[in-house]
């Protein structure tokens, strides 16, 4: 529908944005802490913590030094932290067994932070790639990624999260009809509350560049995904994969990356109404901190205004690595 108005002087858009006070009363969206799911990495070792050198700001941190941080971003009202981890190269192999290792460094992270802060939603990685020799997503053969194959192995990680205590799962590999079986595998075991966050709409990005450097992927990527994730030329594809993943039992649905794909994010929301997150990725925040650092930008203002564009564009939340700055940020002061 389409608003009535008066015709200039008798309207002036200007009253509206003349105060503090009234640019408030006016505004349409509104970014909350609420809004925030953190993206934390994890590695071996006691008491140590190793800055990504291309995500400035941004460490992987050991099991006790993240369970501090978690228990810090649960002080600041975020609800909720997405693991990735970095997985020794020596457990790196072909076959992957080391994903649905009830041992492993994601599955000991669950564990540890649910002892200690257990109010905060964990969600993770249902992927191959930090556990693959080669870097892909999923099981290889021949030099070509293997569907069916790859999704038999992402179903025993996704219950392995799940008997660890996840809260939220976050298939991010893109494999044809893994949302099925991963939600009839968790209904058999019992696992009747735990939800599904679907990556449904990954794009083939070049802006996961730092991400891969956090979790050990870089050295050890072979090829591209291009097979896999989408095209970035599509949008009416991203609806297809969204339909597919709801029908199969997501609880929601991601689109990633986020900034240059807020399209997609606005027609996600207003085709499904569904739960629709975004991920601002490794790509992108590293570009906002470099400019910040070098003094091009102004660093809190793009940050935030960085984020509310994707409220602006229909999203229910947002995985940031910013997340635990922005609550401050917005934390009242009385």
């Amino acid at each position: 529908m389409r608003p009535i108005q008066a015709h200039y002087p008798a309207t002036r858009f200007r009253r509206n944005r003349r105060t503090e006070a009234l640019r408030r009363l006016t505004q349409e969206n509104v970014l909350t802490v609420n809004d925030l799911i953190w993206p934390v990495f994890v590695q071996d070792g006691k008491d140590v913590e190793t800055p990504v050198a291309s995500m400035p700001g941004v460490s992987r941190r050991s099991i006790d030094r993240l369970v501090r941080a978690v228990a810090e971003a649960a002080e600041l009202g975020i609800p909720a932290i997405c693991l990735f981890p970095y997985t020794d190269p020596s457990l790196r192999t072909e076959a992957c067994e080391e994903a649905w290792n009830p041992e492993n460094l994601t599955n000991r992270a669950i564990r540890a932070i649910k002892a200690e802060v257990p109010d905060i939603a964990i969600m993770t990685d249902v992927a191959l790639d930090p556990y693959s020799a080669h870097g892909q997503d999923g099981l290889m053969k021949d030099g070509v990624v293997l569907n069916d194959e790859s999704v038999d192995a992402l179903v025993k990680m996704a219950l392995a999260q799940a008997d660890s205590g996840a809260d939220i799962l976050g298939p991010s590999d893109m494999m044809d009809g893994r949302i099925g079986r991963m939600r009839m595998a968790l209904e058999k075991a019992g696992h009747h509350t735990v939800a599904i966050m679907s990556y449904s709409a990954k794009y083939a990005s070049a802006f996961y560049g730092p991400f891969r450097d956090a979790v050990g992927a870089n050295a050890t990527l072979k090829g591209d995904k291009k097979t896999y994730q989408m095209n970035p030329a599509n949008s009416d594809e991203a609806l297809r994969l969204v339909h597919r993943d709801l029908t199969e039992g997501a609880d929601s649905v991601m689109v990633k990356p986020g900034m240059p794909y807020l399209d997609i994010c606005r027609r996600v929301k207003e085709e499904f109404g569904v739960p629709t997150y975004a991920y601002q990725v490794s790509g992108e925040y590293a570009m906002l901190q470099a400019a910040a650092q070098n003094g091009w930008l102004d660093g809190e203002r793009v940050m935030m205004e960085s984020l509310l564009a994707f409220k602006r564009a229909g999203c229910d939340g947002i995985l940031t690595y910013y997340a635990p700055e922005v609550a401050r940020k917005l934390a009242p002061s009385y």
